[in-house]
């Protein structure tokens, strides 16, 4: 028993370690600080963003607490023979907490933990391809729904009869960049068109860009001489100022070519700082993918392209959804275009 209690507490001394949690519980109890002051408020936006820092660390930080406290309570009884039965009751329990919480161990990238941008892309093919981005959206609306992820729209634009051209939305949650970023590349689909007057079998693919929320600048440090800052009339919604007022924001990284536009916000100010979040997380994927030491290196055109087919979801002449990467498959094609695509993510993250 005791080598048991033992060989728990070593588990969680490694974890801990992994996932640099003093350094983490140094920072949170600097946050509590900070929104203990009155004087934060002064400014609601930033007081927000650090208030949801507070609550990331704290849902991290909090059950390791608690799994760790509980070990070296047990060890401390270990001794007590007429509690040997509860103990080895909790042991088996603290165990299976472990293993659970394990699972955290996977999201060790340098943007694991960030918040995320999905932006959904339809390929060629007309109002075949938009239905399938269309599809994909939803997809992950079902998704995100049961694994507690915000979801905010950012931009939207709908096909003219089905479907989507393109879909931009913040997600907000525990590790989620960490956990979709499976979910970056192309995606195809094939199946009998509904479009089509002679229902024939076609074959359509959508992008899907996971992206990491980088809000400092000081992770992914951008020249403004490499930015060119177009502002425009939104065409969303928005209130009154759509349409009358140039709030809508695009901005180009000229070196790679790299092109955000955002619309969704009210004042031209946070357009522009939601555009530079998503610009920051498209180049430091674009850094990963390459291998770069720094932005400086990056070479344009060689992000997320439509050469890099991920998944495929065959709805015709059989029924199957497989991963090219991982190989995982099933032919349970409705449960996954409902959101069940936690098995695929986990392949990915055991790789």
């Amino acid at each position: 028993m005791e080598k048991r209690i033992e060989s728990l507490l070593d588990q969680i001394a490694e974890a801990w370690q992994k996932l640099n949690l003093d350094d983490k519980i140094a920072e949170k109890d600097a946050l509590e600080q900070e929104i203990a002051s009155p004087d934060l408020w002064q400014d609601p936006e930033n007081a927000r963003k650090k208030n949801e820092k507070f609550a990331k660390l704290q849902n991290e930080i909090k059950p390791w607490q608690n799994l760790k406290n509980s070990a070296t309570d047990l060890k401390e009884l270990a001794s007590e023979e007429d509690l040997l039965e509860e103990i080895e009751a909790q042991i088996a329990e603290l165990e299976k907490t472990l293993e659970t919480l394990k699972k955290t161990l996977r999201f060790t990238g340098p943007y694991d933990g960030n918040n995320a941008v999905l932006r959904i892309t339809s390929g060629a093919g007309g109002t075949e391809a938009m239905d399938w981005a269309g599809m994909l959206e939803r997809m992950y609306q079902r998704y995100c729904e049961k694994n507690n992820i915000k979801m905010t729209l950012l931009e939207r634009q709908a096909g003219e009869e089905a479907g989507i051209k393109t879909a931009v939305y913040e997600l907000a949650g525990q590790n989620v960049y960490g956990l979709l970023k499976s979910e970056h590349g192309v995606h195809r689909l094939v199946r009998l068109s509904p479009f089509n007057a002679d229902n024939l079998r076609q074959t359509s693919f959508a992008l899907v860009e996971i992206l990491p929320i980088i809000e400092s600048d000081t992770d992914i440090e951008i020249n403004d001489k490499d930015l060119r800052i177009d502002v425009y009339h939104s065409g969303g919604h928005g209130g009154q100022s759509v349409n009358t007022t140039n709030s809508a924001v695009r901005i180009t990284h000229i070196p790679t070519n790299t092109v955000v536009a955002i619309q969704n916000e009210r004042s031209q100010l946070q357009n522009k700082e939601k555009a530079m979040e998503i610009l920051r997380g498209k180049l430091a994927q674009m850094k990963l993918e390459q291998q770069a030491e720094s932005i400086d290196k990056l070479r344009a055109g060689e992000s997320a392209s439509w050469g890099q087919q991920i998944r495929n979801y065959v709805l015709q002449p059989y029924r199957l959804v497989k991963d090219t990467r991982t190989k995982h498959e099933t032919t349970d094609t409705d449960a996954v275009l409902d959101g069940e695509i936690q098995e695929f993510i986990d392949a990915f993250l055991e790789l």
